[in-house]
């Protein structure tokens, strides 16, 4: 076990010394025409539906109905699709890796279902917020769909129970995406995502407080 991790971390210590992968602009390979779609199309698709959906909050002011409670909820399908995007971005792609992104992907509809319930009795849920909702929801299976269309070796061994020596251990990527990448995407989420939603909170604490205070 002791030898295990020493492996793992010795694997990540050095994570950004191989080659970055190499995803052609102009190839029509199959296999880069999905990772170029995954990575450049997917992957920023996530930032439109998040912002309009915390435009929808803001205009039918959640810090004085749900509050809080919805707004943890959104936090917590941040969350449920973070991980897995967080370990598909650097991570080797391997049963342990598929085995979380797809309980991810169960646990972030679960919830989705859950912030609609928890909202629809106490907020205005507009129907162009609903039809913002059907996009985020679909987009981390897409996600994983293709990922399994790339990795279909590791689909079939995650099937299989991963019986090989790496297959339950978190690996870095053999050829890491480009730091350029990855500084793009992560300053994406933020100004899209963690920034949004992170005024909507404080939004709604401070709505909580002064509730309180009358």
């Amino acid at each position: 076990m002791d030898l295990m991790k020493s492996r793992v971390a010795r694997a990540w210590r050095t994570w950004r010394q191989p080659p970055t992968l190499a995803v052609p602009y102009r190839s029509v390979d199959t296999e880069d025409s999905t990772r170029r779609f995954l990575l450049y199309g997917v992957m920023p698709l996530w930032f439109a539906p998040a912002v309009a959906d915390w435009i929808m909050h803001r205009r039918t002011r959640i810090e004085d109905t749900t509050g809080v409670r919805e707004s943890a909820v959104h936090a917590l399908m941040m969350a449920e699709a973070g991980v897995p995007i967080a370990m598909g971005l650097l991570a080797r792609i391997n049963p342990l890796v598929l085995t979380v992104m797809s309980g991810a992907a169960l646990a972030h509809a679960a919830t989705a279902l859950w912030d609609v319930s928890l909202a629809s009795d106490k907020r205005e849920l507009r129907p162009v917020e609903q039809h913002i909702h059907s996009f985020l929801e679909v987009l981390p299976l897409t996600a994983l769909a293709f990922l399994c269309t790339l990795h279909a070796d590791q689909v079939r061994a995650t099937l299989r129970g991963g019986r090989s020596p790496g297959d339950w251990q978190l690996l870095p990527k053999e050829n890491p995406l480009s730091a350029r990448y990855l500084t793009g995407l992560g300053l994406g989420i933020s100004a899209c995502v963690v920034l949004p939603y992170a005024e909507e909170m404080t939004r709604c604490v401070r709505a909580a407080r002064g509730h309180g205070r009358r």
